[in-house]
């Protein structure tokens, strides 16, 4: 009875199967997983076309938010594959929140195409204020980029209403006059703890590392008066000589964007000012001296202090952008600014919000001991410079 049964159904199943006519075919299913991709080739401009941009980064994303990521040489140029379509590109430099260009651009499978130079230009999205000083001229290094910036002065440092408006404030040497107004400086420094803690980022050359540390219009000790930064991270001392001084870039990145990792510094005043100690886990060496390995140029975004309020800063407030942290191929971890739509996606694709390094919110300080004239008697380190304005 058992095997009539088995022998019945194989039957029905015959019946069923002779239905189908010849033309009728079970569906194929193919699975693929490539994903077309093409080139885009270019080069990284300065908002008025006259300066290539080396060391930007260069992004999209696919449908699943995957990262496709580059970064240009020194002379500006770069190569990104992407995924055949209708993409927006990214180029940006330092975490993007300051500098940051998108275009629209057409990917085609095993293709490449050219984005011409007008597509190109980084866009400063920052407001950028600046100190004049006596012995640096930052503003004209930022003109000659096609960027914009405007002169504030020590009064205008004292009132946090008014830097709160910016994202980046340059502190040019000799801008600190302390024999001018000494009232200011304590709420000079109570506002620049404010303004880089919230996410604001200044840069101070040779005298003006007064604005960190304390002092008059120049530091002659460890232990001084005033300032934001802790004495236990950073001391410096008034007591360079003239001269030109051989220097080595510290940095990968940076050294890829120059396109060098040695520069001739002259200083060219008397006297300048001498980094004597600093604490490594919280400033980054970028530019030492080669004999003696001493920090010439440095930078951090660890700055905290307890009590600082909460105050918006510049763009952040209105900005529809977010920084994140995205690991690539080999553990190579970059910080970036994406629309803030997209952060839920990445993060579950295992970005975290923030900068790779650093407090979460702080923003950076760059300190050199060297000047920062447009042109003239600083060799190379001009360009130096450049890379400190767009990576702030």
């Amino acid at each position: 009875m058992k095997n009539f049964n088995l022998l019945l159904i194989f039957i029905i199943l015959l019946s069923f199967g002779s239905c189908r006519s010849d033309s009728e075919t079970p569906a194929e299913i193919t699975i693929d997983n490539t994903i077309k991709t093409g080139k885009l080739t270019g080069k990284v401009m300065s908002q008025n076309g006259t300066k290539p941009i080396g060391g930007a980064s260069v992004f999209t994303f696919d449908e699943k938010y995957k990262i496709y990521y580059t970064t240009s040489d020194a002379d500006g140029n770069f190569t990104l594959e992407a995924p055949a379509g209708n993409q927006t590109i990214h180029i940006q430099t330092g975490d993007g929140s300051n500098f940051r260009t998108q275009i629209a651009a057409t990917v085609k499978n095993n293709e490449t195409v050219n984005l011409n130079a007008d597509q190109t230009k980084l866009n400063q999205v920052a407001k950028i204020a600046y100190i004049k000083g006596t012995y640096d001229k930052i503003e004209d290094i930022i003109q000659t980029l096609g960027y914009n910036a405007t002169e504030i002065t020590n009064a205008d440092l004292a009132n946090i209403n008014t830097i709160a408006q910016y994202d980046i404030i340059f502190l040019n040497c000799g801008s600190r006059n302390y024999s001018v107004n000494q009232s200011f400086y304590p709420a000079i420094d109570a506002n620049l703890a404010v303004f880089v803690a919230n996410g604001g980022s200044i840069y101070a050359s040779d005298w003006d590392v007064s604005y960190l540390v304390g002092g008059t219009d120049n530091t002659s000790n460890c232990s001084l008066a005033g300032g934001f930064v802790p004495d236990t991270k950073l001391c410096s001392k008034n007591t360079g000589t003239s001269g030109i001084v051989a220097a080595t870039v510290n940095n990968a990145g940076l050294s890829t964007a120059l396109g060098f990792n040695t520069v001739n510094i002259d200083f060219d005043l008397s006297s300048w000012q001498k980094i004597t100690n600093y604490d490594p886990a919280y400033w980054e060496v970028l530019v030492k001296e080669t004999s003696s390995n001493n920090a010439l140029m440095i930078r951090t975004n660890h700055f905290t202090a307890t009590g600082i309020p909460s105050t918006p800063i510049g763009n952040a407030p209105n900005s529809t952008f977010t920084t994140v942290c995205i690991t690539l191929p080999g553990n190579i971890q970059i910080s970036i600014s994406v629309p803030t739509i997209t952060v839920p996606y990445l993060v579950a694709l295992g970005a975290t919000v923030g900068p790779c390094s650093g407090s979460t919110n702080s923003g950076y300080i760059y300190y050199t001991s060297f000047h920062n004239h447009a042109s003239g008697n600083i060799g190379n380190a001009g360009v130096i410079l450049q890379y400190v304005i767009l990576n702030l």
